[in-house]
């Protein structure tokens, strides 16, 4: 190692970094920084720069960009004659942590005759040979150490997952009871649940199930005043619109706390599911409901304003002569009486039915279904199916279990360990989305008295979103025909209807 020989004037650029710091606090790299000036004075060095980035992982390989801007600009500074530039970091592993990052940085420094310095001890200059070497060699154990540490915390995420244990921080829903050891000392925790928190979950869940929109239960969220999972935590990057303390609920928060695998007792490590140790929230039922709510939505053509319309939206109802999904519009004759809403096609006009007419046709033949004393099996799903397939996950996940003992004992390679572990995951997880569409689409009891002698009542009283909900629950299709004949009057004819859930 040599020893630093003064210039005309010597630059310090000084690089602080901390990988973890998600509310932002900057107390580590603060205290870096508090370091490397007092070791920058000590040593009688002008500071050329100052570069900060914290939160900020140098082993994942997301970019730096104030590590970029040190090194241009200390290979910079380092042109001007009679200048020595030392870029000084606390310590090798705060600068870099990949080979590939460390090499190309000693390359660079190489050519533009720099030093580097760290706090922790040492001085290397670039120009030599054997300071390179010797940086090469300190920084391949700090990425040993690092890979080390990697595994390690993999295999214990790994156990906690497999134990059903929560990661990092309690979730929304949910507190968080410690337990003691004899000495007064934490031993342990467990999740139970926020009476507060789950009434809220289980109430998102219940009115997403009956048909009410994101817009509408966030607009109510925040207009009761009720937190959001983000309140009070100090964050360095917040949606827009969000209030300064995170309060606010926006569609996408509450969306996904109602699609949350935690919420029906389930934990997921790099996408295969284990049974959790913390209660759950809401059912296996709603919770499957809630996934093909969703991805129904996500396939479904939707016209603008579609859901003020009971057959606007989705191939619920569509086009006779050319399968078009149906629009509303005003028809009719001006000067012989008023224009009335109408459902035509959207595709080349082939039809057209008066939307108050057809919607009071299929009201009454889905009150007409809803009475009959055996409606409650149609929305029924095929739970022994369903069943099945779990039991089929359940399998697939012992036989992972199988191979990573196989592994311990020396019976099979680490290559042969990924290998089976990644075939698995995906069987696992191909069993488990068969099971969820096996479960019934449908929440009936989000409804009261929507089957038996009330329903006529209870269909009336719902809003048309809900209506949409019962008749996709149903499997209701129908396609609208052109009219045999002009005339007053409703053609019930011309209406052909199938049902997805019941043969009648």
């Amino acid at each position: 190692m040599n020893t630093l020989t003064l210039a005309t004037r010597t630059l310090a650029f000084l690089y602080a970094r901390i990988s973890e710091d998600p509310r932002d606090r900057r107390r580590g790299v603060n205290r870096q920084m508090s370091d490397l000036r007092t070791f920058t004075q000590d040593n009688a060095w002008e500071v050329g720069g100052e570069y900060i980035e914290n939160d900020v992982s140098a082993h994942s390989g997301e970019e730096r960009p104030e590590y970029d801007r040190l090194m241009a600009d200390a290979i910079e500074a380092a042109r001007e004659p009679g200048v020595r530039v030392v870029v000084v970091g606390y310590h090798p592993s705060r600068v870099w942590r990949r080979p590939v990052e460390r090499a190309q940085a000693i390359e660079d420094l190489r050519h533009a005759k720099c030093w580097v310095a760290f706090e922790s001890g040492g001085m290397f200059n670039m120009s030599k040979a054997s300071d390179r070497s010797q940086l090469r060699s300190l920084g391949e154990s700090d990425t040993a150490e690092s890979e080390v540490k990697s595994e390690r915390v993999a295999r214990a995420a790994l156990e906690r997952a497999q134990e059903g244990r929560a990661n990092g921080a309690v979730a929304y829903g949910w507190r968080r009871q410690y337990e003691y050891d004899g000495r007064g000392q934490v031993s342990g925790f467990h999740d139970v649940e926020d009476p507060e928190q789950a009434a809220v979950v289980r109430d998102v869940v219940a009115r997403l199930l009956s048909g009410a929109s994101l817009l509408g239960i966030t607009a109510d969220l925040n207009a009761r005043g009720v937190p959001s999972p983000g309140a009070g935590m100090q964050l360095k990057r917040r949606a827009v619109g969000q209030a300064e303390d995170g309060s606010l609920w926006n569609k996408t928060s509450v969306k996904k706390l109602a699609l949350r695998p935690a919420n029906v007792g389930i934990r997921v490590h790099q996408g295969v599911e284990y049974k959790a140790a913390w209660p759950a929230l809401i059912t296996p039922e709603q919770y499957a409901q809630l996934r093909n709510l969703f991805a129904e939505r996500a396939v479904v053509r939707e016209l603008p304003g579609a859901r003020k319309h009971l057959l606007t939206w989705g191939e619920v109802a569509t086009c006779g002569p050319c399968g078009s999904v149906l629009r509303v519009a005003q028809k009719g004759n001006a000067q012989w009486g008023k224009k009335k809403a109408t459902y035509i096609c959207d595709g080349r006009g082939c039809v057209g039915r008066n939307e108050e007419a057809l919607d009071r046709y299929v009201g009454k033949v889905v009150v007409g279904l809803l009475s009959r004393p055996d409606a409650a099996e149609v929305f029924r799903g095929d739970d022994s199916a369903a069943l099945a397939a779990l039991e089929l996950a359940e399998g697939l996940k012992a036989r992972q279990e199988a191979a990573a003992d196989d592994y311990a004992d020396g019976v099979i390679t680490r290559e042969q360990l990924r290998r089976i572990t990644a075939k698995l995951a995906k069987q696992i997880t191909d069993a488990q989305n068969e099971a969820r569409r096996l479960r019934p689409a449908f929440d009936l009891a989000a409804f009261d008295g929507l089957v038996g002698p009330r329903a006529a009542e209870a269909w009336e009283a719902l809003e048309v979103p809900q209506q949409r909900r019962v008749l996709d629950g149903l499997g209701l299709r129908l396609r609208v025909h052109p009219v045999s004949r002009r005339g007053p009057g409703f053609d019930q004819s011309t209406i052909e209807l199938q049902w997805a859930r019941t043969a009648d």
